[in-house]
């Protein structure tokens, strides 16, 4: 058994032993989920130390073939595009089961079910067979439905069906590209992804755009962008603050690693449809920005910052450039790190004073230091402050975009802007002022809040100040993926 599939067999591996443990053992419940986890993420960790950066090709390939008539098998590998959303994946799972501390119902569910969520995650990013991947990106839908509805807030049993509804309508539009690219395969030739890539090659070119934007709303409504959105916001208001860390994360990140996969399987109907791309992009921006400014509610305010900040990866991924592409990939991790760190850090607050309200809060930084700190860096790395992940992501965003559309890039100016006004607003809010008297006497971060938190936050500063490593195991795939969708468009 390769190491792939040993990864992908170690939550499966927890959710058995659990469903051994009587539901009355609480705490031995939570060691199994968290020590399952962490497992998880050492294996991750060891792919990143044995990857070869310099090859941008599939790596640690594994192939077992289920039926040979029909050609279906169970291929995985990683490439620079999907390692860093693996190890995201494993990292945010074990921060998420950290401030699960305070479940207190129906615990051996919940559990099962977050394991169950991180199967399908890992699923997605190590899958090379679109079948495969189909499987992965549906396994997601059943335990997030169930986290939101059994775990959430008031109106959990809405956003919960919305959740479900929007992305299953997204998938049967992304099932009717996949079918379409199969009429163009050979007898039993399978669905692996190389081969789909050449199949897709040799489509008509109107055909090839249908296609196209069969998968731009199938992954569109995952990512999410402008307007496929609505579910979004409520999902993220009402779901517990761990699967609200996992939902921003990561599952939104598998959207945009599907368009990014998508985009080098068709790229001349991709340069046909650019001015959309670019367009929906731009307005996702400075939509989710504007209202994420408006929000009193902390957990929405985050909920449009991540339209937002989904918009900057698809204006990356429009680019079909290599810095825009390099872009995508350093987005996608900087806003797993920074949304995870912010919904965590929202979380545990509203733990200690039930209230998501940011005008009943002022001067928390005299009451919780600690967490006046941390969440202070998170914001800073939200509005793209240098020092920090995200100012090296949207340098690339801005210099990629400019080598592709010019002074267009204002607007990608203006998005930041006003993603620096509501990151200002927040602390001026959150920290400033007289302390209220309700506020006086919370909490600052335990020691276990302080390592899920901290760990983060440390991952914000380092690769904001030291990139080189984030972006050295992308280099050479995205050089690859930028040389063949170059060489189709010629």
């Amino acid at each position: 058994m390769g190491i792939l599939s040993t990864l992908l067999l170690t939550p499966v591996l927890g959710i058995l032993i659990l469903a051994l443990i009587p539901s009355k053992n609480t705490n031995q419940i939570r060691f199994t989920a968290n020590l399952t986890a962490l497992l998880a993420f050492l294996l991750s960790f060891w792919l990143v130390l044995n990857y070869d950066r310099s090859d941008g090709q599939i790596q640690f390939y594994e192939y077992f073939v289920f039926n040979p008539k029909l050609n279906t098998a169970l291929a995985l590998g990683v490439d620079g595009l999907s390692l860093p959303m693996v190890v995201l994946a494993a990292l945010l799972t074990v921060i998420a089961l950290l401030a699960s501390f305070n479940i207190a119902r129906n615990i051996k569910s919940y559990y099962v079910s977050i394991l169950l969520l991180e199967l399908g995650m890992l699923g997605v990013f190590l899958s090379q067979d679109w079948s495969l991947f189909y499987i992965f990106w549906e396994l997601t839908l059943a335990p997030l439905f169930l986290l939101i509805d059994r775990w959430g807030g008031t109106r959990r049993h809405i956003a919960s069906l919305n959740f479900v509804l929007y992305t299953m309508g997204g998938s049967i539009f992304m099932l009717i590209s996949l079918l379409a690219i199969s009429q163009y395969m050979p007898p039993h030739g399978g669905t692996l992804m190389s081969a789909m890539t050449v199949a897709a090659q040799s489509m008509p070119r109107d055909e090839q755009i249908w296609v196209l934007i069969g998968f731009l709303i199938g992954f569109g409504v995952k990512m999410p962008i402008f307007p496929l959105h609505g579910w979004l916001p409520l999902a993220h208001v009402e779901a517990p603050s761990p699967v609200s860390i996992l939902l921003s994360g990561i599952l939104l990140k598998m959207g945009a690693y599907g368009m990014i996969r998508v985009i080098v399987m068709l790229p001349e109907a991709t340069q046909m449809l650019q001015t959309l791309l670019i367009t929906l992009a731009l307005i996702g921006m400075i939509y989710g920005g504007v209202l994420a400014w408006r929000q009193t509610d902390m957990k929405a305010m985050v909920a449009y910052s991540s339209v937002s900040h989904m918009g900057i990866i698809l204006l990356d991924i429009a680019t079909m450039n290599k810095t825009g592409l390099i872009g995508a990939v350093l987005q996608m991790t900087a806003h797993g790190l920074v949304a995870g760190a912010m919904f965590l850090l929202v979380g545990l607050l509203y733990e200690r004073t039930h209230t998501r309200n940011i005008l009943d809060y002022s001067s928390l930084v005299r009451v919780m230091p600690r967490f006046a700190l941390f969440m202070t860096i998170t914001l800073f790395a939200a509005m793209g402050l240098p020092g920090t992940v995200g100012f090296i992501a949207e340098l690339h965003a801005i210099v990629g975009g400019f080598q592709q559309w010019g002074n267009l890039m204002i607007l990608l100016g203006v998005s930041i802007m006003i993603g620096t006004a509501y990151a200002m607003r927040t602390i001026g809010m959150l920290f400033t002022g007289p302390v209220k008297p309700q506020m006086r006497n919370i909490e600052d971060l335990k020691l276990y809040e302080l390592i899920a938190a901290g760990f983060l936050v440390v991952l914000i500063v380092m690769f904001g100040l030291w990139p080189a490593p984030l972006i050295d195991l992308s280099m050479a795939t995205m050089n690859q993926m930028n040389g063949t969708i170059i060489q189709s468009i010629q």
